[in-house]
């Protein structure tokens, strides 16, 4: 199989622009959105490897660990019981390793499709792009289906690397006066499960740290954080990049996705020799931990089951706002 260029494999990519914002779509490529670009600014993850082929089986690290993928039914590996006997949801869900189908595509907008193979579930992915007065609108609607004979547990976070430099800033909504720490490199800023204040937060080491404001991979951290569950006001999270003149707002509704996934990345991830991300994931999800297994044994952290046959839908929305 020839590696998928983003550049070199036009016929492959789903290409969608409006004025001076485009977006790239890899359908190949677990319907990848591979590329954002405004007024020639790049604002997702460059690859840190190749693209190339995916098993079933690999770790996310293993590929190129960029752009924007779908982590359903899961963000970490677990194994679940289902009513034909256990199965494992491998490492990021299945999305990203699978060929999605284009259901259509215009100018402004494109319509995917793709089937999960741990559990019985198809996910269709809808994304418009339109023009505002103060920059663009990435407008995406989702909705999975369970096509299988009985209840099928899941889970789904939004995985989108955006990428960030020294000095960039995080906003919250300024109710949200904590996190729950789902792991930190080194714990730096302590165990898994804990409350971290938000922005000030105290490390393990007792010295304080702005979570807000983006480091240099020299520090090579790497954080992953939750919020929520979220009220009706608390539907956005803010990713500020003066160098490049974008403000990234992401929206959602917390009645569908009631938690916020944060994934802080200043060069501390992946652990193996190499490139290493420089990002800010915003993640609105539907579960507070990255484990579909651990909302099946823990109801109160986002379990959702869907009936053989039932659908569930849900939007999200991105702002570039230039500035």
């Amino acid at each position: 199989m020839t590696e998928p260029n983003v550049v070199g494999l036009q016929e492959e990519n789903v290409l969608i622009r409006v004025g001076e914002c485009a977006v790239t779509i890899l359908p190949r490529l677990g319907g990848k959105i591979a590329s954002i670009q405004v007024r020639g600014h790049e604002l997702l993850q460059a690859p840190l490897a190749p693209y190339g082929p995916r098993t079933q089986t690999m770790a996310f690290d293993e590929g190129d660990a960029s752009g924007w993928d779908e982590c359903l039914p899961s963000v970490s590996e677990c194994t679940v019981e289902t009513a034909t006997g256990p199965s494992l949801v491998p490492d990021h869900g299945d999305l990203w390793r699978v060929e999605w189908k284009t259901i259509s595509a215009t100018n402004n907008c494109a319509t995917l499709r793709a089937e999960c193979f741990s559990l019985p579930l198809t996910v269709q992915r809808s994304v418009a792009l339109t023009e505002e007065t103060n920059g663009w609108q990435m407008r995406l609607d989702y909705k999975v289906t369970n096509t299988g004979s009985s209840p099928t547990p899941w889970s789904w976070a939004a995985h989108p690397l955006f990428t960030a430099e020294e000095g960039d800033r995080i906003e919250l909504p300024g109710s949200i006066k904590t996190l729950r720490l789902e792991g930190s490199g080194g714990e730096r800023l302590g165990k898994a499960g804990s409350q971290v204040s938000w922005p000030i937060a105290t490390m393990a080491n007792g010295s304080l740290t702005d979570l807000s404001v983006a480091q240099g991979p020299e520090s090579a951290i790497g954080d992953k954080l939750f919020a929520g569950p979220l009220s009706a006001s608390e539907n956005w999270c803010l990713l500020e990049r003066p160098r490049v003149g974008v403000r990234i707002r992401v929206r959602f509704s917390p009645a569908a996705t009631p938690y916020l996934g944060l994934w802080i990345c200043h060069g501390g991830w992946p652990d193996r020799p190499g490139t290493k991300q420089t990002c800010v994931a915003m993640e609105p999800t539907t579960a507070a931990v990255d484990s579909l297994a651990r909302t099946i044994a823990q109801p109160e952290l986002g379990s959702l089951v869907l009936a053989p046959g039932e659908s569930f839908s849900w939007p999200m929305i991105v702002e570039l706002e230039t500035i």
